[in-house]
């Protein structure tokens, strides 16, 4: 089985900006690591003289003709919105210090 540690749960929590309680960082621990044990199973799949697929559909790329379409009236959009700044729409920070990414 796997390794993962609770620490590495927090870790990745703390990263994504999630709170768990210690019941959910334990259940998350052998969740995640069952997964990666699932993963890592299929090193042990012979995939000798299988040709490398990259997408196992026949589709293609279907491109549509760029045509330039007017866009939302800005006026109307920026009635619309909750919260502006210099003309520019204001979200929330998403890094905790506020700075540049």
């Amino acid at each position: 089985m796997s390794q993962i540690t609770e620490e590495q749960v927090k870790h990745v929590a703390l990263l994504s900006k999630l709170e768990f309680s210690e019941n959910e960082v334990k259940s998350f621990t052998v969740t995640f690591g069952k997964i990666i044990d699932m993963v890592e199973m299929l090193d042990e799949v012979d995939t000798d003289g299988v040709p490398f697929t990259m997408n196992v559909a026949d589709n293609l790329n279907f491109m549509r003709e760029d045509v330039a379409e007017k866009g939302l009236d800005r006026e109307k959009l920026m009635a619309a919105v909750p919260e502006k700044e210099d003309g520019f729409i204001k979200v929330p920070a998403m890094l905790s210090d506020g700075g540049d990414a």
